[in-house]
């Protein structure tokens, strides 16, 4: 069993940036497909960034697309997203989440095992 646990969110102005943080126990997750998604209130939740067991490649959504950056560091057993130039609409609980199938996925029927989220919010 995978746990995962996000932090690094919180109040940040327009144009600031964040360093979002997941940290997996459990059993290690440096062979599993990573991912990030979010979750605004009222709406779906929707893909942010994917990226495959290496790091060598990642996947982003057209929303954050040159703002966000996944990256991961298999010995420490943690995915970051680092966010930059945020927008209010960027505002929403993040999550991150693993998947036990080889590859690289936006969508979250991909994903196995889930995070409890860390809330993001940018003021305009």
């Amino acid at each position: 069993q995978v746990q995962l646990v996000e932090s690094g969110g919180g109040l940040v102005q327009a144009g600031g940036s964040l360093r979002l943080s997941c940290a997996a126990s459990g059993r290690t997750v440096s062979g599993y497909p990573m991912g990030w998604f979010r979750q605004a209130p009222g709406k779906e939740r929707d893909f942010v960034a994917a990226i495959d067991w290496s790091g060598g490649v990642t996947k982003y959504a057209d929303s954050v697309k040159g703002r966000g950056i996944i990256s991961r560091d298999n010995a420490k057993n943690t995915v970051t997203l680092q966010m930059n130039n945020l927008k209010p609409e960027d505002t929403a609980v993040y999550y991150c989440a693993a998947s036990r199938t080889f590859g690289v996925y936006s969508s979250s029927r991909n994903y196995d095992y889930w995070g409890q989220g860390t809330q993001v919010t940018v003021s305009s």
